[in-house]
């Protein structure tokens, strides 16, 4: 009887934990949420890369739809719910150092028009600015049509940044034709 009720309670425990499980998924040996919220939107994880530089892991990067894609042009330019998750994975990140990369991939992603969209810019530099960029820090770049895109550092809002132009390009620092990451942005095409 008590091997019975020890199995039982084994069961219980087992049956109790696989949900939480099933809440997140290993990537790099980071846990990423299957699921995120874009002000009441339900979004999928679509896939998770890694963003390295000269071999130094840096972070898990992301990217949340409504339903699944692998169409890189799509997701920069549709006007729809998603969000792409940085995850920090290394100490060796400074805000300095992501604010460079940043300008960077805009430049990239603008092919190097970015006048249009410099105050936005500005604005989502400033984030980084603001907090230092620490190993465990998670971000979540939120974008809703008619509210714009929304950061996150550690679930506490940082800004709103207004514009569809600015998420296209913002996005586009991950998915146009001269990526951040080649193999952050399979990844995180779940290809």
């Amino acid at each position: 009887m008590k091997k019975l009720i020890s199995f039982l309670a084994l069961v219980v425990i087992l049956v109790g934990i696989s949900p939480l499980n099933a809440q997140t998924t290993q990537y790099f040996g980071v846990p990423v949420p299957n699921s995120l919220d874009a002000n009441g939107t339900k979004l999928v994880l679509n896939g998770a890369g890694l963003r390295e530089k000269l071999w130094i892991d840096l972070y898990v990067g992301s990217l949340f739809l409504q339903s699944k894609s692998t169409n890189r042009t799509q997701i920069i330019n549709d006007d729809k719910p998603m969000a792409i998750r940085l995850q920090i994975v290394s100490g060796l990140i400074t805000s300095d150092k992501m604010i460079a990369a940043t300008k960077e991939g805009f430049e990239k992603s603008t092919k190097g028009n970015m006048a249009p969209i410099q105050s936005q810019i500005d604005q989502f530099i400033g984030i980084f600015k603001k907090s230092p960029i620490v190993k465990g820090n998670n971000y979540n770049i939120i974008y809703t049509p008619g509210t714009g895109v929304q950061v996150y550092l550690n679930d506490k809002i940082q800004d709103t940044i207004k514009g569809l132009e600015f998420k296209k390009a913002l996005f586009g620092i991950w998915f146009c034709d001269d990526p951040a990451d080649e193999d952050l942005m399979e990844g995180m095409l779940g290809e």
